[in-house]
């Protein structure tokens, strides 16, 4: 076991080899019945690992399916923070996740010692967090939301109650024009939904111009503004599958077109290009995990995501309340 830990502390996954003989896919579905676990992932995880997946969902959606799990052991296939609030959600549980380094640029960009001091300076505001933030931060936030129910969330609110939100700056900001509120936003972004060229996607749209432009609102407002359609991670896939056109330029996490392409396989999808040299825009921690990694997550049950009982309490809140009025509205 110290072995184990030693090389989780330098790699941040276990490392042992795998007889390259076994069906990795069969070995992890009979580990998961001899277990008792689920293994949930994330719409942006690689295809082979959303396939044998018991559920596939968004930030709300695993969020609402960790809460009611009967599962002893719960396996994400996905970054630090949603295991963590897996693990808030159900703190008797063992949570996985196949390699501790699958972070998030997000959460990177609000750290919570200086978000308090942020926070202090507007006494008379509540915080609404967005749930990829570190459980430090959701503990200390009234709210937790996602972008599935942000817009819901702030309107859900008094008129005159002033609003902190964090820590993504464009999800704010879209919030923000939606709803017509002041909101104090944090200066925070997703590396991975600010590197959208815009002339790169006027391109594509002038070489396609029956297709739908669709976005995720942690993009930058530009590009939004030209967008037929923002909506979270579910959202976009849901108005793919609703919408008659049979084109789509997609301006997310190209993970997403896997499962657009599994409900519309007859239509077209084209992930919008980035400001590099890259031809997709891929997120680098999602795709940190691979099948290799979870099979011996899930072997070993390390690593393991666990959080001191004080932060769990005080994290647990927020999310409830935001689970809680995501059920009254309806998400």
């Amino acid at each position: 076991m110290n072995a184990y830990l030693t090389e989780l502390d330098t790699k941040g996954y276990i490392d042992e080899p795998i007889d390259p003989t076994l069906d990795l896919v069969e070995e992890i579905n009979k580990l998961k019945k001899e277990k008792n676990a689920v293994l949930l992932a994330h719409y942006y995880q690689d295809s082979e690992i959303q396939d044998i997946a018991d559920y596939i969902g968004d930030s709300l959606g695993l969020s609402q399916e960790a809460a009611k799990t009967d599962a002893d052991v719960i396996v994400f296939a996905g970054v630090h923070f949603m295991a963590e609030t897996a693990k808030i959600l159900s703190p008797e549980k063992k949570v996985l996740l196949p390699d501790l380094k699958a972070g998030c640029s997000l959460s990177d960009s609000c750290p919570p010692h200086l978000f308090a001091k942020f926070k202090d300076r507007y006494p008379d505001h509540i915080v609404i967090t967005y749930v990829n933030c570190t459980a430090e931060l959701k503990a200390l936030s009234d709210i937790v939301c996602t972008s599935s129910n942000a817009v819901q969330i702030v309107e859900s609110l008094p008129p005159d109650q002033q609003i902190i939100f964090g820590p993504d700056k464009n999800l704010g900001d879209y919030v923000k024009r939606k709803t017509g509120r002041d909101l104090v936003l944090w200066n925070g972004a997703c590396m991975v939904h600010e590197l959208f060229s815009q002339e790169r996607i006027q391109q594509l749209r002038e070489r396609y111009p029956q297709a739908k432009f669709i976005a995720h609102p942690e993009c930058e407002k530009e590009l939004l503004d030209g967008a037929d359609y923002i909506g979270s991670t579910s959202g976009l896939l849901k108005y793919t599958k609703e919408n008659t056109a049979d084109t789509f330029i997609v301006a997310t996490e190209s993970g997403i077109i896997h499962q657009m392409q599994k409900a519309s396989p007859g239509k077209t999808f084209i992930p919008a290009p980035p400001n590099n040299a890259c031809a997709c825009n891929d997120c680098p921690y999602m795709k940190l995990n691979t099948l290799e990694k979870l099979y011996n997550c899930m072997k070993f049950e390390l690593p393991e995501v666990d959080l001191p009982a004080d932060v769990i309490a005080r994290a647990k809140r927020p999310i409830e309340r935001m689970l809680e009025i995501s059920e009254r509205l309806g998400l």
